[in-house]
């Protein structure tokens, strides 16, 4: 029998271990697999964040609640590096390219976004 569990691809690996650390270190963050892939959670649930390299487009990217207005921002900002994702890109919420070079400081500033995002309709 396969596992029905995807792994991460080995240009995945390394940028996944820093988005780990950065969604850990949100207070009460949990972490379990949601559809094959690494997800991140505020306690059991809601969901603030899930890596996404299970659309077999050969991009590693994940996607992250976002506050009104910031998909647009990000999005506008650098189309290469940010995009709305499926799913739930209708409800605001950000793709981010991990295969691409990537500013880590955005990118912690976004996971606290997407942890806050979820977190003030849930107290923590």
């Amino acid at each position: 029998m396969s596992d029905p569990i995807e792994r991460p691809s080995a240009a995945a690996r390394l940028p996944l271990e820093r988005l780990r650390a950065l969604c850990l270190s949100q207070p009460n963050a949990t972490e379990r697999i949601s559809h094959g892939e690494p997800a991140w959670f505020v306690r059991k649930s809601p969901q603030f964040l899930t890596m996404a390299d299970h659309h077999h487009d050969d991009r590693v990217a994940f996607w992250a609640a976002a506050p009104a207005g910031a998909q647009q921002d990000w999005v506008a900002r650098d189309p290469a590096r940010f995009f709305v994702p499926p799913y739930v890109g209708g409800r605001g919420w950000i793709g981010v390219y991990l295969d691409v070079e990537q500013n880590w400081d955005d990118i912690a500033d976004i996971v606290d976004d997407a942890y806050r995002t979820v977190a003030v309709k849930r107290p923590v």
